[in-house]
């Protein structure tokens, strides 16, 4: 008796489970080809490197998710209460998710209008700089210049001022080199270009110049902001700030420091 429920059973779900595999098989190899083909027109278009992993693997799934609702229905599954379901599921775990889909949502903008891309020095999430190494669906990640790895969730970085200072190619050094009331203004600033004439990372064009920026409360702020290629920023800045110091040491230009007089009575 149960090898006859047994052959009846295959004879009538035999033929559906085959259909099933086959089906499952070769949806799978075509939404494979799909995900290779959408992959290599978005390569050929110049879709950026970084937002292409994203873009296909949301095809992948959303094929994957209509062709098991297509077999579920082959063994008489009712789709619409299956999606029914799915959309519950989806409003609860989005509930409970709200802070992460945000991150999600702003890593979409960040993928699609691109304010910065990997390799560009950036000032994200509120005063976080550094060099970014990825731009991930959840959040950006960045190397400072001492090789600390910074994890900026993307609702951050667009919940703030985002300041992309390499992505032109070039960018301008800002720097201030105070002196004393009593220094020669015009030898100081003749000081610094020459500085800035030696540095090799400074471009020609534009040229640099020096100003008086302000009138401090005990030194003449002289600003300078030489324009440099991106990777070569801190390069400059460090070369800059080390060899004006010493030339304004060698040729008596002095840089006023906070003192302190005390006087004691006998």
């Amino acid at each position: 008796m149960e090898d006859i429920n047994l052959m009846e059973l295959a004879l009538q779900y035999g033929p559906t489970l085959l259909m099933a595999i086959l089906t499952l098989i070769i949806g799978f190899w075509i939404i494979g080809w799909v995900v290779r083909l959408v992959s290599n027109t978005m390569k050929k278009n110049g879709i950026d490197e970084t937002i292409r992993p994203f873009l296909t693997s949301l095809v992948s799934v959303g094929l994957k998710l209509m062709l098991l609702m297509s077999v579920a229905g082959m063994f008489g599954v009712e789709t619409t209460s299956f999606i029914a379901v799915f959309g519950a599921m989806a409003f609860a775990i989005g509930m409970a998710l709200q802070g992460s889909l945000g991150h999600f949502a702003s890593g979409v903008m960040l993928l699609i209008f691109k304010p910065y891309k990997v390799g560009d020095l950036v000032e994200v999430g509120g005063g976080q700089t550094g060099s970014v190494e990825e731009v991930a669906v959840f959040n950006t990640i960045l190397r400072t210049l001492d090789n600390k790895k910074i994890i900026v969730p993307n609702g951050v970085v667009t919940g703030n001022v985002i300041t992309n200072i390499s992505g032109q190619g070039t960018v301008g050094v800002e720097l201030e080199f105070g002196i004393g009331y009593d220094d020669d203004i015009d030898k100081a600033k003749s000081i610094i270009l020459q500085v800035a004439k030696e540095c090799p990372y400074i471009l020609d064009d534009p040229a640099p110049g020096v100003v008086v920026g302000s009138l401090g409360e005990s030194s003449v702020n002289l600003n300078t902001r030489p324009f440099v290629k991106s990777e070569n920023y801190w390069n400059a800045n460090f070369y800059m700030l080390e060899n004006v110091k010493k030339a304004f040491d060698k040729n008596g230009i002095s840089i006023p420091f906070p003192q302190v007089d005390m006087h004691t009575k006998a």
